[in-house]
């Protein structure tokens, strides 16, 4: 099964499109994502090919596609654990899945990677348990551990539950890399679609000493005139 699928994203592979993602990725030396490699297929298209093979692929073909050095097996096959997780229906199940995917998470390692997959599995399992895994990804001092817990926490917003959110973006808001500035804000900005003065009261205390990028992500949706106010520290 890994071969096939393989080969489906090899046919699908777009050579201009594999030319520019190393950049999209900063995959060059020094770069976040440095060494990564790509085939240059589309998202689309690996969702295609993971939804048509999830059935019948075993735990152990997916542990092959996840230590692949190819950026899109390696996101196929998150893709394809997604849709694993979300047909199950027993607790043993479920837990088995995430300790697969906690045991691989040194291949979870982009921030499309994280977000395909870290909330639609941790973030799911973990809605009403115990969150101490999440604090303690946050710190991990690793990059993408801590996107993990920042990203992880998508559901729990979703289901209109921020207190660990917000607790994970005073962590991780003065992050030094701009990546976690980015999913800060966007976590942020998520909660005030849902409940504007919980984000506001959070950011009213916080924006003067919040990295710029995050600041931005955060108030995008708000009203202009507030917008900037934030941003030339009037509030």
């Amino acid at each position: 099964m890994t071969e096939q699928i393989i080969e489906s994203l090899r046919d699908k592979a777009i050579p201009e499109k594999a030319a520019f993602l190393p950049k999209f990725f900063k995959a060059f030396p020094g770069g976040y994502g440095e060494g990564d490699q790509f085939l240059g297929v589309t998202v689309p298209e690996q969702r295609k090919i993971a939804k048509a093979c999830f059935r019948d692929i075993s735990l152990d073909e997916v542990s092959e596609l996840l230590q692949n050095p190819f950026h899109e097996v390696r996101l196929t096959a998150l893709m394809i654990l997604v849709y694993l997780y979300k047909q199950l229906k027993s607790e043993a199940d479920h837990h088995e899945l995430v300790e697969f995917y906690l045991h691989h998470l040194d291949w979870v390692n982009n921030w499309d990677l994280v977000d395909t997959s870290s909330h639609a599995i941790l973030g799911h399992y973990y809605w009403k348990k115990d969150k101490s895994l999440f604090y303690h990804l946050a710190g991990s001092h690793d990059l993408w551990r801590q996107r993990v817990a920042m990203i992880s926490s998508y559901f729990w917003i979703k289901k209109g539950d921020f207190a660990d959110a917000l607790a994970l973006a005073e962590i991780l808001k003065n992050h030094p890399h701009d990546l976690m500035h980015k999913a800060v804000g966007w976590m942020l900005r998520e909660i005030g679609n849902r409940d504007f003065d919980t984000e506001f009261q959070f950011l009213k205390t916080h924006y003067q000493t919040m990295p710029r990028t995050a600041l931005r992500y955060a108030i995008e949706k708000f009203p202009e005139e507030l917008r900037q106010d934030f941003l030339k520290g009037k509030i």
